[in-house]
This record gives structure tokens, C-alpha cells and sequence, in this order.
């Protein structure tokens, strides 16, 4: 076991967190969303399961040869055809890591694999030593650790060094443990793997039962040196441990948890952004560290207190993990210069061709909108930059509606540069631009959700709407924002839908969650 007080952070968002239903990403938004974690401080990026389908294949890639500094880790089954494929998305990486996997628990062994534990043994050597072929830096993971005969567990991770993994890591696949339970098992592992020494231990918690980021606490006290992490905590069912309430638990309370990361505090909150506004996913109001009510206090006694010392509700600071205060930032006569300026100071590298269709959007919804605040400009980067490649665009969209009206609604969409004009009626405005957008992109989605907040305080504040969508069994969210809300309603339609595309295009396996 690595003696060493640092904690290695292995983000895994753009695959784990990707699995949330909905959450897909396309090649630009995932290189957006690395860039931004490499900025973060991230030491580990799992990038993709490259074997999933060419279009994942194709953004490790990119990702593994834009990364200067952060390591490039792209996830295998036990078999040469991912390995090999794997390593032939991240073999230009500065520092690529290839992170293969096998069950280990009886009940996969058993339903799952058809495998008993003699030959699970020898597939997850085989498979190390593969990979340890291109690469000294392997780890292995032991799926569904958590449920697996700690000895079978140990005897696994003792062959697996020997046959070259660097890291090997023990998951909590359905989320099923206790940090007491945890704790024991990690200390059990470490103790009782001859040649652990040999390795680092890492673990990925899953959050079914609301214990994720406890759990890794623990297992992080009883000896890992290795965290698997998601931002915001996202991922399949009730998602991962949340990237942000490790750093800040090891942060705020170093009496208790000793260890250090490399993680710049300060750009936590824009990297939440980030990725919410990419996924779809909302951020819960009372989530921890990022939620918008992180650091608002409504209750008298509690205000009183934290004007004469915000010590006394805050344990952290809100500049501490990127949160200012006062946003307030830009207006319509704002230069480009100052615009570029504070671009960068959010944390966004854009081309000069970016920063220009940028500067006009953000010049036109200055027209719009008195004062423009961070939330309106990450809005902006998201329709401008980030979804400059979509099949379906909105051109112009017109309706009326009333209590004397008939609701009905026209527009133009942009189909791959070629320009579509219709209209329809509904039950209302948002009902007719459904119906009018459906029917010229000939598309057949359902709705299953729909939901709008606003992104800034103030009458003028843009609606920010969300969608889940789903069609031929694929589910794909969408996001839009505009002052206007019937606009951003059909923004968040036509980004759902281009992500529905997204899928059709790009059918991916997806790997049994660690």
C-alpha cells in the first residue's frame, strides 16, 4: 500500500457519469468537460469505454490527445478486443492508463459470468497482463468488491499485481455497504494482500443507498489512496461519489482527515456548472457544496450570525469552491476585450472564432436583458460553442396565444444547413411548438418530462427549461434558455432531440457499472 498522505482523484464523469440516463455527450462536449477537469486538478480522467461504439472511441481519443497533464485512463472488459481497442483510443495520451475489469462477487460469478472463481482468476491475470503489455500504468477493478469473499478478493488482487496492475480498485458496485463495513474491508484487503505494497488502492462507491461519499471517507481513513468520483455525484441509478463533497470533506476538516489532492478548490462550482449545463442534469437547490442553497441562509438567527462571523453557519467559505458573491459582471456597453477577459476568468478557453459568435450572442441578449451575470454567459457558451455541430437549430419561431387565441405556433429549423418552415396548433404555446418541431423534423419522441426554473434572480432573469425525452428506447435529455421561455422551450426540445440523434447514430454497449 502506497504509505503516501495524497489521495489520487479518478473522475469519472465522462463514463460513469455518462450512464446516468439521458446524460449523453457528444465528442466536443466531452473534450470541453476533460479540459475543464484537467483545469480542476484532476489526477486520473477515465475518458470512455472505447470499445462502446466508434463515437466514444473517437472522443477518448481526442480527449487523450488534448490532456497535457492529467493521466488518460480508458475503461476494457477482461478481453484483448477491448484492451486492444482501448489502448489504440489513448496510446497518444501524455499519460494513458488503460482500467480493465472483471466481477468477483459468487452471485455475478454465478448469474452473470456462468464463471466460477478458478476461472474469473485467470481471465482477470490474463487480461492485466495484456494490458500491462502496452502500458505500466493498468489498474483492475474487481466488480461488485463490496459483495465479494474478502479472500477470493485479496487472492484476485495478489495475481493481478503480480501481473503488472498498478492500482487495483474495489468497488461498491449497487452501493450496498456501510462505512463501518467498508472500513473493515479496505483494511482487511490491504492487510491481508501480500504484495499490496506493490499498488495503489483505490475505491468507487455508488450511492443507492446515500452513503457514497461516507463510505469512500472511510475507506480513505482505513488506507485507500485512491478516490473514484464523479461531479455532482452523477451516474447510473442514484449515481456516484461526488467529486466535490470528498475534496471539500478532506478540505475543511484536515484535523480528521489528514491527506492532501491536487484539487484547485476554486474552480469546483464552475466545473458543476459545466457539466450541468452539457448534461442537462439540474443541480438540486440543497445539494451539498454546489447546490444553489449551499451558502443561503433565510433564517433570522442564522443571517444575524453570519453577518458578524460567517463562521458561524458557513464551515467553508463560498469563494473557496469557486462561488463569488456578486456575480454581476457585464452589460450592453461592455467591450470584447473585457468580455474575452472574463471569459477566461470563468474558467473557459475559447478559440478567437469562439469568443467572436460568442461576443455577438452575448451582445444581442444584452439588448434583451439589462444585466448579464455568469448563469447568462454559461447559457450562452452552451447554444454557442458547445452546440455548434447539432443537426436541428432554430432559425425563428413565432406564436399566439391568449385567452381569446387559439394557441398556434411557426418556426424554421435549421436541418443539416437546409432550411424547413411550419406550423401547428396545440393545447397551448408550448403544446403547438412541440407539435410544429415533431412534425418538420419527422421525429416520434415522447415527452416524459418537462421543467423550467430561472437561471438568475429578477423579472428579466432567462427560464432555463429542461426535457427528458425518449424514442426507439433511447432517453436523451435536452436544455434551453432565453428570457423568452416559449424560446427556450423549443431549445431545450430541438437539444434533445439532437442528442436523441446522437445516440441513433452512435449505439454504444454499455459496461456493467463498477
Amino acid at each position: 500500500m502506497n504509505q503516501d498522505n495524497r489521495v489520487i482523484i479518478f473522475d469519472t464523469t465522462l463514463r460513469d457519469g455518462e450512464q446516468s440516463p439521458g446524460a449523453s455527450m457528444n465528442k466536443a462536449e466531452k473534450l470541453r468537460i476533460a479540459t475543464q477537469l484537467e483545469q480542476l486538478g484532476v489526477d486520473v480522467i477515465e475518458a470512455g469505454f472505447p470499445a462502446s461504439s466508434q463515437g466514444d472511441f473517437d472522443a477518448v481519443r481526442s480527449i487523450a490527445e488534448n490532456l497535457k497533464k492529467s493521466q488518460t485512463a480508458a475503461l476494457c472488459r477482461a478481453s484483448k478486443s477491448d484492451i486492444d481497442r482501448g489502448w489504440e483510443a489513448i496510446r497518444n495520451a501524455a499519460a494513458p492508463r488503460i482500467h480493465t475489469f472483471i466481477a468477483t462477487s459468487d452471485l455475478h460469478m454465478e448469474y452473470k459470468l456462468k464463471m466460477d472463481r478458478n476461472q474469473v482468476l485467470e481471465k482477470a491475470v490474463e487480461a492485466v497482463r495484456h494490458a500491462a503489455s502496452y502500458t505500466d500504468n493498468v489498474e483492475f477493478s474487481a466488480e461488485d468488491g463490496s459483495r465479494s469473499d474478502p479472500d477470493f478478493l485479496c487472492r484476485v488482487f495478489e495475481a493481478v499485481i503480480d501481473a503488472g496492475a498498478t492500482t487495483v480498485n474495489l468497488p461498491d458496485t449497487v452501493g450496498y455497504a456501510v462505512p463501518a463495513e467498508f472500513s473493515e474491508l479496505v483494511t482487511y484487503v490491504t492487510r491481508n494482500t501480500p504484495n499490496m505494497a506493490k499498488a495503489v488502492l483505490s475505491v468507487h462507491c455508488h450511492n443507492d443507498l446515500g452513503l457514497a461519499t461516507a463510505n469512500t471517507l472511510a475507506a480513505v481513513e482505513s488506507g485507500a489512496r485512491q478516490v473514484e468520483v464523479t461531479i455532482n455525484g452523477i451516474g447510473e441509478r442514484a449515481g456516484n461519489t461526488s467529486l466535490e463533497e470528498v475534496v471539500m470533506s478532506l478540505n475543511t476538516r484536515p484535523n480528521f482527515f489528514p491527506h492532501t489532492c491536487g484539487i484547485d478548490t476554486t474552480k469546483i462550482y464552475p466545473t458543476s456548472r459545466l457539466v450541468s449545463m452539457v448534461t442537462g442534469i439540474m443541480v438540486q437547490p440543497n445539494r451539498p457544496v454546489i447546490g444553489a442553497n449551499a451558502f443561503a441562509h433565510e433564517a433570522g438567527i442564522h443571517q444575524d450570525g453570519v453577518l458578524k462571523n460567517p463562521m458561524t453557519y458557513e464551515i467553508m467559505k463560498p469563494e473557496t469552491v469557486g462561488v463569488k458573491k456578486n456575480n454581476l459582471v457585464l452589460g450592453k456597453h461592455s467591450g470584447k476585450h473585457a468580455f474575452k477577459n472574463h471569459i477566461g476568468e470563468m474558467g473557459y478557453s475559447l478559440s478567437e472564432d469562439e469568443i467572436d459568435s460568442l461576443f455577438e450572442k452575448f451582445k444581442q441578449l444584452s439588448d434583451r436583458k439589462k444585466d448579464i451575470q455568469n448563469e447568462d454567459i454559461e447559457a450562452l457558451i452552451n447554444e454557442s460553442v458547445l452546440r455548434s455541430n447539432e443537426i436541428f437549430r432554430l432559425e425563428y419561431i413565432h406564436v399566439a396565444c391568449g385567452n381569446t387565441v387559439f394557441p398556434t405556433a411557426s418556426l424554421q429549423l435549421s436541418i443539416n444547413d437546409r432550411q424547413v418552415k411550419g406550423a401547428k396548433d396545440g393545447n397551448g404555446p408550448i403544446d403547438a411548438v412541440y407539435n410544429v418541431i415533431a412534425d418538420i423534423t419527422g421525429t416520434k419522441s415522447e415527452l416524459l418530462r418537462f421543467s423550467i426554473s430561472a437561471l438568475t434572480e429578477g423579472t428579466d432573469a432567462q427560464g432555463e427549461v429542461t426535457v427528458r425525452l425518449m424514442e426507439e428506447g433511447l432517453v436523451a435529455l435536452g436544455k434551453g434558455a432565453d428570457p423568452d421561455i416559449i424560446t427556450a422551450s423549443a431549445l431545450a426540445y430541438i437539444n434533445g432531440l439532437n442528442r436523441l440523434e446522437y445516440l441513433k447514430e452512435n449505439p454504444s454497449i454499455k459496461p456493467d457499472s463498477l
